[in-house]
């Protein structure tokens, strides 16, 4: 196997740990179990020269080595824009296949922007222009649309989006062949809308600290080029690109309407019945991702169709340990204990998905086994993210699994 977080970002993106630099980028990634990263943020020319110092090209076109982890050329790019007389916010994430075609784009995005403001620019540019550049500086590059459901900066946000794939890229629509589900959906929910059918799905982490890389990605069956890449997701190769590893959507920040200030956090049919309006103070509140599938969706939940992939949910293993120390899954003693583990047993995929708990039990200590045989059963509890507030999960002490334990698969 071969796993991809392809969307993170460095110490250049706003709200971003210092600590996202390739060193501790490629040591988490080996803690993890993740073979390949984007790059993240190449638009910034710090970021950018210290790319072009200390990544050493590999044997495979268009992928790059550091510290034994593999990188690919990625970066996010935010949209800010005037279209159908309304203003427009969607992300992008651009794939470049060489650091000379990405200093191309970088020159062209100059006349719009401020590139060394944020690792994650910010321009006044229709998304579909990000596509023609791209095409223009890399005949190999491809754009794919970034977390697609979230509400304020994406492609179908209830709140700046659009209803389908044409109003948004026109003429170069075409030349979108895959899309981020993000951390708010899952591909289940996304094969609801069956003019998603003919588009690849992947899923990455949009890390922010080291630590949370890889809490989603995509598992191929090996190693590949740029150019086997972009086929792979063009033509939805089912032998190559085998699944994907997805955070339990109810826990992202957006997956239910809500509004923080008030505290208010509804499903989407209580929030229709209030006509998504606040209840304590009377305003709009923002309307979250299983909202806003359910308004484009066509299809029964439980569908699937001939390009749909297998998809494994997973809790990270610093949120398990951080039940078991009841300390916050970000404190620096739970980091510790992630690493010990993973020291004794492997690396977080192989502990979370693959080693079976009579193995675990003899590498790390019985309470840590004991929730992870309960998260690979399903046995857990979420209440649900709203309005930028993460969603909290519990994997209870009790064995015995109530109402609202949800399957893992």
């Amino acid at each position: 196997m071969y796993i991809a977080d392809f969307h993170i970002h460095s110490k250049y993106s706003r709200a971003t740990s210092k600590s996202m630099q390739l060193d501790e980028m490629s040591m988490w990634a080996r803690y993890k179990g993740i073979n390949l990263l984007g790059t993240a943020d190449f638009t910034h020319f710090l970021w950018y020269h210290e790319l072009r110092e200390k990544l050493r090209e590999t044997d495979r076109e268009g992928i790059y080595n550091y510290g034994g982890t593999d990188f690919i050329l990625t970066a996010e790019l935010s949209h800010i824009y005037e279209k159908f007389g309304k203003t427009k916010k969607v992300h992008n994430i651009v794939f470049l296949s060489s650091l000379e075609k990405a200093g191309k784009f970088n020159r062209t995005l100059e006349r719009y922007a401020d590139l060394n403001s944020d690792g994650r620019p910010l321009l006044p540019l229709d998304a579909k222009e990000a596509v023609k550049i791209a095409m223009d500086v890399d005949d190999k590059g491809f754009v794919v649309p970034a977390h697609i459901w979230t509400p304020h900066f994406s492609l179908f946000g209830s709140n700046s989006g659009f209803e389908n794939i044409e109003d948004c890229f026109g003429e170069v629509a075409n030349e979108i062949f895959a899309l981020e589900t993000g951390l708010s959906s899952d591909p289940a929910m996304n094969w609801m809308v069956s003019g998603l059918d003919r588009f690849s799905l992947i899923s990455n982490s949009d890390a922010h600290s080291p630590w949370k890389i890889g809490r989603e990605a995509n598992i191929f069956d090996s190693d590949f080029s740029f150019s086997d890449l972009r086929n792979i997701l063009k033509y939805k190769n089912k032998n190559r690109f085998l699944s994907t590893v997805e955070y339990f959507p109810e826990e992202g920040k957006y997956h239910f309407d809500g509004h923080r200030n008030c505290k208010v956090c509804l499903s989407p049919e209580e929030s229709i019945k209030k006509n998504n309006i606040c209840p304590v103070c009377g305003r709009k509140m923002t309307v979250g991702v299983l909202h806003r599938v359910y308004e484009l969706a066509d299809m029964a939940f439980g569908r699937r169709h001939k390009h749909s992939l297998p998809f494994k949910k997973v809790v990270p293993l610093a949120q398990i340990i951080g039940f078991a120390l009841k300390r916050p899954a970000d404190s620096i003693s739970v980091r510790k204990k992630l690493v010990e583990l993973i020291h004794n047993a492997g690396s977080e995929f192989a502990i979370l998905l693959d080693i079976p708990l009579e193995d675990l039990s003899g590498r790390i200590e019985g309470v840590f086994v004991d929730l992870i045989g309960k998260m690979r059963e399903g046995a857990i509890r979420i209440k649900p993210g709203y309005d930028g507030e993460f969603g909290e999960i519990e994997i209870p002490v009790e064995s015995d699994k109530s109402q609202d334990t949800q399957s893992l698969f």
